[in-house]
């Protein structure tokens, strides 16, 4: 005796029931993705007032509506006309006048209904500092006219300040490795992993009157003073970073200079460090106004130098030398020069590279390729094991290395220090289709109950 129609109906609803219910689950388990939540694109301005010259960036990032995070990236890079905030000591509003030009190429690139809530910094390195040095009335003067020009924005300034050295370096590390990938990573599996700790790259930074160097050691830092520490991503990230005030490129070559006044019996300067042929007159008293000479000036009573290139690298290397003091680190290891406490480096290491191409610079080039190479291997400690660990880079994945981006992202707390949290749905095709077979999979359970509950039997 066959089966009869309750049984065939039933087997009929549970069968469809079956079906409906492994598609959707399918549809829920498989077809599930990662998706972007509705987004609006965010701005960030700092101006990067450094000794010789101010830069403006402009950073640009997708926002969610839950913590205003996402992957920076730079929208534009400005040169202040004229020299660093610093040299406007005499006459500290146009200072705040010079940003004016770069601050207009800002205003363009950001829809003017972001204007209000774009956040603005300017933070000042090693040109002020030692302007804070030498005058502090002076530099307050300059802070309270770039304050007041760009309060007058229609940004939202939040104001300008001093950076230390150790600041500097420290966000310059963040920077680097935040473009690179390095501090947080998404995995094929779609979670949020933090990279090995060998994986991320130490920072190398030269500026006008200071130079930093900033990396993860392999051991304990045995100097708390020179180390920074940051929880980012969930992680804590503890950095060995030192600041080398009047060891920056521009200041470097004032000293230098003055070391061979002191050298020289009279008002003519003998340069080992310039090309031969070359020769001009420099006036004395704008060499000894600079912090980083401590030397009085000669007592010739010249006002003027006469300097004349010799072109003789061996004499240049060693008066070069001459500006480090390496024999206060006799007897001591870990470190560098001036006494200064540095672990061994380790570990790949990027370095913002830049090089001035008018002529008047020419006569530097040589002592500023020496000067790099002395700090490195004789001040730092690269080895020719470790030297290609060294990548000279101006940019990297279109943003300049530096250390304006950390800043920012310190600042605005755009790097949550928890790891972020992870968001899957589907597509609204998918979603639809599983909600279908949903309903599909209750009407057909609830059909074979009724069947099985209210069919007569026979």
């Amino acid at each position: 005796m066959g089966p009869t129609w309750k049984q065939r109906v039933l087997s009929t609803l549970l069968g469809a029931t079956v079906a409906s219910g492994l598609t959707t689950l399918i549809l829920i388990l498989v077809e599930a993705t990662s998706v972007l939540l509705p987004t609006d694109t965010k701005f960030g301005v700092v101006f990067d007032a450094g000794s010789t010259h101010t830069s403006l960036f402009v950073y640009r990032w997708p926002a969610d509506k839950q913590n205003s995070t996402g992957v920076v990236s730079q929208a534009l890079a400005c040169q202040v006309k004229g020299p660093g905030i610093s040299s406007y000591a005499s006459d500290p509003a146009q200072a705040g006048e010079s940003l004016q030009g770069c601050l207009e190429e800002a205003l363009v690139i950001i829809p003017q209904a972001k204007h209000q809530e774009t956040p603005a910094f300017l933070g000042a390195t090693a040109g002020m500092r030692l302007l804070s040095q030498k005058n502090g009335s002076q530099a307050t003067a300059i802070f309270a006219a770039v304050s007041q020009a760009l309060g007058r924005s229609p940004l939202d300034f939040r104001g300008a300040e001093l950076l230390t050295g150790q600041d500097e370096g420290a966000f310059g590390w963040i920077t680097i490795n935040y473009v690179l990938g390095r501090l947080v990573q998404y995995s094929f599996s779609g979670e949020w992993i933090r990279p090995l700790e060998g994986t991320l790259v130490g920072a190398l930074d030269m500026g006008g009157a200071s130079t930093q160097i900033t990396f993860v050691p392999r051991g304990p830092i045995l100097d708390e003073s020179s180390q920074a520490t940051f929880r980012l991503y969930g992680s804590e990230h503890r950095v060995y970073t030192h600041s080398y005030l009047c060891f920056g490129h521009d200041q470097m070559l004032t000293r230098l200079l003055a070391q061979l006044v002191q050298a020289s019996p009279g008002p003519l300067v003998c340069h080992p460090c310039y090309h031969r042929g070359y020769r001009a007159m420099l006036s004395l008293a704008t060499l000894y106004e600079s912090p980083c000479v401590h030397t009085p000036p000669p007592q010739h009573g010249a006002g003027n130098l006469t300097v004349e290139g010799m072109g003789s690298p061996t004499a240049c290397v060693s008066a070069i030398q001459g500006l480090f003091n390496f024999s206060g680190c006799e007897g001591r290891g870990h470190c560098t020069f001036d006494g200064v406490y540095q672990p061994p480096v380790q570990g790949q290491f990027y370095v913002e590279a830049s090089a001035r191409g008018q002529e008047r610079w020419l006569r530097d080039y040589c002592a500023s390729g020496l000067y790099i190479l002395t700090l490195l291997l004789e001040g730092y400690g690269f080895s020719e094991e470790t030297w290609p660990s060294i990548e000279f880079r101006k940019q990297v994945g279109g943003t300049s290395i530096g250390w304006t981006l950390g800043y920012m992202l310190n600042l605005t707390s755009m790097i949550p220090a928890a790891v972020p949290a992870q968001w899957r749905a589907q597509s609204y095709g998918v979603w639809a289709a599983g909600a279908g077979f949903m309903v599909l999979t209750l009407g057909a359970t609830l059909g074979a109950a009724a069947v099985h509950l209210l069919w007569p039997h026979s």
